[in-house]
Protein backbone atom coordinates (compact mmCIF):
# COMPACT_ATOMS: atom_id res chain seq x y z
CA UNK A 1 0.00 0.00 0.00
CA UNK A 2 1.46 3.45 -1.23
CA UNK A 3 1.78 5.97 1.64
CA UNK A 4 -1.15 8.24 -0.64
CA UNK A 5 -3.49 5.40 -0.07
CA UNK A 6 -2.89 4.45 3.86
CA UNK A 7 -3.15 8.67 4.77
CA UNK A 8 -5.09 10.54 2.29
CA UNK A 9 -8.44 9.02 3.38
CA UNK A 10 -7.39 9.96 6.75
CA UNK A 11 -6.81 13.54 5.65
CA UNK A 12 -9.85 13.91 3.59
CA UNK A 13 -12.18 12.91 6.55
CA UNK A 14 -11.01 15.60 8.44
CA UNK A 15 -11.71 17.98 5.59
CA UNK A 16 -8.09 18.15 4.31
CA UNK A 17 -6.53 17.30 0.66
CA UNK A 18 -3.24 15.34 0.57
CA UNK A 19 -0.40 18.09 -1.34
CA UNK A 20 2.60 16.76 -2.45
CA UNK A 21 4.29 17.75 0.35
CA UNK A 22 2.39 15.96 3.30
CA UNK A 23 2.81 12.89 0.88
CA UNK A 24 6.63 13.48 0.73
CA UNK A 25 6.99 14.02 4.80
CA UNK A 26 4.63 11.26 5.77
CA UNK A 27 6.80 8.78 2.83
CA UNK A 28 10.11 10.18 5.16
CA UNK A 29 8.28 9.62 8.48
CA UNK A 30 6.79 6.22 7.24
CA UNK A 31 9.47 4.79 6.16
CA UNK A 32 11.87 5.79 8.97
CA UNK A 33 10.99 2.95 11.47
CA UNK A 34 12.64 5.68 14.11
CA UNK A 35 12.54 9.39 15.38
CA UNK A 36 13.31 12.10 12.94
CA UNK A 37 14.04 15.69 13.62
CA UNK A 38 12.32 18.16 11.66
CA UNK A 39 16.30 18.86 10.27
CA UNK A 40 16.38 15.13 9.02
CA UNK A 41 12.45 14.57 7.58
CA UNK A 42 13.66 18.14 5.87
CA UNK A 43 16.76 16.67 4.19
CA UNK A 44 15.14 13.14 3.30
CA UNK A 45 12.23 15.22 1.73
CA UNK A 46 14.17 17.42 -0.24
CA UNK A 47 15.36 14.11 -2.08
CA UNK A 48 11.93 13.74 -3.34
CA UNK A 49 10.45 17.07 -3.65
CA UNK A 50 13.77 19.08 -4.19
CA UNK A 51 12.48 22.57 -3.71
CA UNK A 52 10.20 21.98 -0.56
CA UNK A 53 11.69 24.43 2.41
CA UNK A 54 12.13 23.76 5.95
CA UNK A 55 9.77 26.03 7.32
CA UNK A 56 7.36 24.17 5.37
CA UNK A 57 8.70 20.32 6.86
CA UNK A 58 8.06 22.60 10.04
CA UNK A 59 4.81 23.75 9.41
CA UNK A 60 3.55 20.09 8.11
CA UNK A 61 5.19 18.67 10.78
CA UNK A 62 2.75 20.21 12.99
CA UNK A 63 -0.18 20.19 11.09
CA UNK A 64 0.60 16.15 10.73
CA UNK A 65 0.50 15.98 14.67
CA UNK A 66 -2.12 17.86 15.37
CA UNK A 67 -4.53 16.01 12.74
CA UNK A 68 -2.91 12.67 14.53
CA UNK A 69 -0.88 11.24 12.03
CA UNK A 70 2.26 11.90 13.29
CA UNK A 71 3.30 12.00 16.42
CA UNK A 72 5.69 14.33 18.01
CA UNK A 73 8.39 13.43 21.00
CA UNK A 74 10.96 14.52 23.22
CA UNK A 75 13.52 12.17 23.48
CA UNK A 76 16.13 13.55 25.95
CA UNK A 77 17.84 15.75 23.61
CA UNK A 78 15.63 18.75 24.63
CA UNK A 79 14.58 19.03 21.15
CA UNK A 80 11.51 17.59 19.46
CA UNK A 81 11.33 14.66 17.18
CA UNK A 82 8.47 13.04 14.95
CA UNK A 83 7.59 9.49 13.95
CA UNK A 84 4.55 8.12 12.24
CA UNK A 85 1.91 7.93 14.68
CA UNK A 86 0.86 4.15 14.22
CA UNK A 87 -0.16 3.07 17.73
CA UNK A 88 0.26 4.18 20.99
CA UNK A 89 3.28 3.63 22.48
CA UNK A 90 6.23 5.08 25.14
CA UNK A 91 10.15 4.58 24.82
CA UNK A 92 12.50 3.27 27.44
CA UNK A 93 16.13 5.34 26.34
CA UNK A 94 19.27 4.74 27.64
CA UNK A 95 21.23 7.51 29.00
CA UNK A 96 24.76 5.91 28.54
CA UNK A 97 24.33 4.48 25.05
CA UNK A 98 21.38 5.77 23.48
CA UNK A 99 19.68 2.47 22.63
CA UNK A 100 16.33 2.31 23.15
CA UNK A 101 13.08 0.56 23.08
CA UNK A 102 8.75 0.33 22.63
CA UNK A 103 6.89 0.05 25.64
CA UNK A 104 3.13 -0.61 24.85
CA UNK A 105 0.31 1.82 25.97
CA UNK A 106 -1.19 -1.25 27.88
CA UNK A 107 1.16 -0.79 30.50
CA UNK A 108 0.29 2.46 31.32
CA UNK A 109 -2.82 2.60 31.10
CA UNK A 110 -3.67 2.43 34.72
CA UNK A 111 -1.53 4.92 35.21
CA UNK A 112 -3.06 7.47 32.51
CA UNK A 113 -6.35 6.58 34.30
CA UNK A 114 -5.03 7.29 37.87
CA UNK A 115 -3.17 10.74 36.84
CA UNK A 116 -6.57 11.98 34.99
CA UNK A 117 -8.43 10.68 38.26
CA UNK A 118 -6.51 12.54 40.77
CA UNK A 119 -5.41 15.94 38.58
CA UNK A 120 -8.63 16.44 37.35
CA UNK A 121 -6.94 16.43 33.58
CA UNK A 122 -7.74 14.87 30.70
CA UNK A 123 -4.25 13.74 29.11
CA UNK A 124 -4.75 13.76 25.10
CA UNK A 125 -1.40 12.98 24.22
CA UNK A 126 0.30 9.37 25.15
CA UNK A 127 4.10 9.71 24.60
CA UNK A 128 6.43 9.29 27.64
CA UNK A 129 10.20 8.43 27.49
CA UNK A 130 11.71 7.32 30.60
CA UNK A 131 15.34 7.00 31.01
CA UNK A 132 18.00 4.76 32.64
CA UNK A 133 20.62 2.28 32.05
CA UNK A 134 19.95 -0.38 29.64
CA UNK A 135 20.95 -3.79 30.60
CA UNK A 136 24.25 -4.16 29.07
CA UNK A 137 25.15 -0.69 30.31
CA UNK A 138 24.61 -1.64 34.03
CA UNK A 139 26.92 -4.86 33.68
CA UNK A 140 30.03 -2.44 32.91
CA UNK A 141 29.04 -0.07 35.94
CA UNK A 142 30.09 -3.04 38.27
Amino acid sequence: MSCAAAYAPQLRARGYRMTPQRLAILHVLHHAGKHLSPTEVFEQAREELPRITETTVYRTLEFLALNGLARPAYMGSGHLVYEIARHEHHHLKCRNCGHEIEVEHTLLEKLYSELEAASGYRLTDSHVTFFGLCPNCQKGEE
